[in-house]
């Protein structure tokens, strides 16, 4: 059993490193960037609806507002992390798939470690080092669950269609799958709000919110504040996102793949 051959993965495969970078730039360049604004502006700010966060960015600049920071920085950002992120899961997918894991756990395998790999891309071996860091946290399991949740659902969907896994799935099944990973990867919300609050934590520093933040201390602090409610504001846009940035990591990207590799 092993991942469909439409990914064109062959060993070391160096065309996905610009493959990786195009798809990612395209993902931010589209939906993605309104999305991660709003989800950012809803995690920041838990008292708010997702009609007031609405409001707040539009006052921005209207849909402008909802593009900051999008060139350079999300461009470079995005090429820079989409190249990591493809590349390492891509290889570590295809060498799993050989040792005999299913692709499902091949897909959450590599999806973990394109994002400890783009963790170490933005903060280095010293940022990691440093002890279990909430960027890091997110990363992994935020790709890992896509990722593997995306393959779990390919595979049950060629069971319910009877094919084997060497045969190709049509666009929207494709898409499907892709759809229901990233939702479902959505369930580590709570760290993304501690990645925000930690970050605005070293601008604003209030007598009661931790002195030295910690992911633990936190994610304490945020359920203290707000409650379960807290660690989960900003969710329905991270949904979307999360499921755009699936279908274009690893649904479009496997085919972007394929027909690269048949040049």
């Amino acid at each position: 059993m092993g991942v469909q051959r439409e990914p064109g993965q062959k060993g070391v495969n160096w065309s996905n490193i610009a493959v990786g970078g195009i798809m990612n730039m395209f993902e931010v360049t589209t939906l993605g960037q309104p999305l991660e604004v709003l989800k950012t502006q809803m995690a920041a700010n838990r008292s708010q609806s997702m009609v007031q966060a609405l409001r707040s960015v539009w006052a921005r600049g209207g849909v402008t507002g909802f593009y900051q920071g999008l060139i350079p920085w999300a461009w470079i950002e995005a090429s820079t992390k989409g190249a990591v992120l493809l590349f390492t899961a891509s290889e570590i997918e295809t060498a799993t798939i050989g040792m005999g894991l299913s692709p499902a756990a091949a897909g959450l395998v590599g999806g973990m470690g394109g994002g400890i790999a783009q963790a170490y891309a933005t903060m280095g071996i010293a940022g990691i080092n440093k002890g279990v860091n909430a960027v890091a946290l997110r990363q992994m399991t935020n790709w890992g669950s896509r990722m593997g949740f995306a393959r779990l659902a390919e595979s049950s969907i060629r069971n319910m269609k009877g094919k084997s896994e060497k045969e190709p799935l049509g666009a929207l099944d494709k898409i499907l799958s892709s759809t229901i990973g990233g939702a479902l990867a959505t369930w580590n919300q709570p760290i993304e709000v501690v990645r925000v609050e930690m970050q605005s934590m070293v601008k604003d520093k209030s007598a009661n919110r931790p002195a030295k933040p910690t992911v633990f201390n936190t994610l304490a602090y945020v359920y203290k504040e707000n409650g379960i409610k807290g660690l989960y504001r900003g969710v329905t846009p991270r949904i979307g996102l999360g499921i755009w940035q699936t279908v274009c990591m690893v649904s479009f990207a496997d085919y972007v793949k394929a027909w690269v590799n048949k040049k």
